[in-house]
């Protein structure tokens, strides 16, 4: 008796199931985002690995806890946003824009890695020839190196069985299908279940596996959300195409610490760590020049001296705009409307353009201070030192919070040349200070701002 089939219709934008296809999506809203898919009700084989050997159920007391080694590559930076190095049977999502670098770090880090073990890179996107060619710019390959340009899951399943890899790349998701699925390449139903038979390889033969995932216009990676889910860690790729700098960050990891990022120079042999980015994110930076702050954040265990830079001028029209690049939008409107209530400054009539330099995106509240001083000083047309550096979270009745770990940023600042920082007064209680460095506390925004443009 054959199979009983199912014909649903999912919105590739939130997901959900319909039995009939809409134009418009009932549940999210979206236009034209309906794909069809036919599924064939079957049970699931239980994890089997290459050897034959099914999972059994174990008591908790029973199981034995190893220390698992990571296998560290030579990009400092790359290990340190994995939490270390890479875990055997990890599965790792790298998502960015296309061309931004994502097959790059990763056959950079492959060639570095077959020295360590034997290396499948699977490419359902370029041949082998193109590959090859990319490869040999990055360095020496090493001969436990294996390129497959393919796209069946089946073929490439057979592959890592005859190989036996210890680790696997595959570039990119979008592009594997399973023959057993009917929807096309790139599907919802598709990349889960391809998703899913790479975990169960990986977590049941110890083979460290990433995969290359597409993202959307909105910067989320495409596919479904549960893809998130699945894998170990979750690293995004950024930057921008007319900038060399790159920034990979962590926004999910079991292995390791979220938020992390790391920073790489895209150069024509390559991608080169950076690794002083405080330099290199304050050495354009001009002298005497207003609506200018530097702030010390914290970007997962690393303090990251950054300038934000703002632009007030008179609107021209009916209401003041707002815009922001690498700031949240409500969090500047916010440190705008306590600037105005608590501080004095007539920011409703003067519109306000705000940015990190660099490139880099900031969301830590101890950034609120640098962007509050940025604002004030390019509209009072008063310059902020070259040597001062602010840190502090602003509370909606204009005091400055507390902020973590300001022992670390205090030392970062020294370190790069700061005379003083503008710090919360609750925030300094027990901390060393560097000999050469002034701290001035501060308890409200408008004390701060009497200081700094006295």
């Amino acid at each position: 008796m054959p199979k009983k089939k199912s014909t649903t219709y999912v919105c590739e934008n939130c997901e959900h199931r319909f039995a009939t296809k809409y134009g418009r999506c009932p549940d999210c809203g979206a236009w034209g985002s309906f794909i069809e898919e036919v599924e064939v009700a079957e049970v699931k084989n239980q994890r089997v690995s290459m050897d034959g050997e099914r999972s059994k159920p174990m008591k908790l007391d029973e199981v034995e806890l190893m220390d698992t080694p990571r296998v560290e590559t030579d990009l400092e930076e790359f290990n340190r946003v994995l939490g270390g190095g890479v875990v055997p049977g990890s599965l790792v999502l790298i998502g960015g824009d296309p061309g931004i670098g994502k097959s790059t770090l990763l056959l950079q880090a492959a060639t570095q890695l077959a020295s360590r073990g034997r290396v499948l890179y699977v490419s359902g996107e370029e041949s082998a020839q193109q590959i090859k060619l990319r490869a040999e710019r990055l360095g020496d390959i090493d001969t436990d190196f294996y390129l497959y340009a393919e796209t069946n899951m089946q073929s490439i399943r057979a592959e890592i069985e005859r190989l036996q890899p210890n680790f696997l790349i595959i570039d990119s998701i979008q592009t594997i299908m399973t023959p057993e699925i009917t929807s096309t390449q790139g599907s919802v139903s598709q990349v889960r279940e391809v998703t899913g038979e790479l975990m169960q390889i990986a977590k049941t033969n110890d083979i460290a596996t990433f995969i290359v995932g597409h993202v959307t216009k909105e910067g989320q990676l495409a596919g479904p959300r549960m893809l998130e889910h699945m894998v170990d860690t979750v690293l995004y790729f950024e930057g921008e195409r007319n900038n060399s700098f790159r920034i990979l960050r962590a926004v999910k990891n079991r292995f390791g610490s979220t938020n992390e990022i790391g920073i790489f120079e895209m150069q024509s042999h390559g991608l080169a760590e950076v690794t002083n980015p405080s330099e290199v994110f304050l050495e354009e930076r001009l002298e005497g020049s207003t609506g200018s702050a530097i702030v010390c954040a914290l970007e997962g265990t690393r303090p990251i001296l950054v300038e934000i830079q703002a632009l007030t001028t008179p609107t021209m029209f009916g209401n003041a705009k707002r815009t922001t690049s690498g700031l949240d939008f409500n969090r500047v409107s916010l440190i705008m409307a306590v600037l105005e209530k608590r501080a004095g400054l007539l920011l409703q009539n003067q519109d306000a353009y705000l940015k990190s330099a660099g490139g880099v995106k900031l969301d830590e509240p101890a950034i609120d201070l640098a962007v509050a001083v940025a604002i004030a000083s390019s509209y009072k047309e008063k310059t902020t030192a070259a040597d001062e550096c602010f840190i502090g979270e602003i509370g909606l009745t204009g005091e400055i919070r507390r902020v973590v770990r300001m022992e670390q940023r205090l030392n970062e600042a020294s370190k790069l040349g700061f005379k003083k920082v503008y710090a919360p007064k609750n925030s300094l209680a027990g901390v060393e200070v560097p000999a050469k460095l002034k701290v001035v506390p501060v308890t409200t925004l408008d004390e701060c701002l009497k200081k700094v443009f006295k």
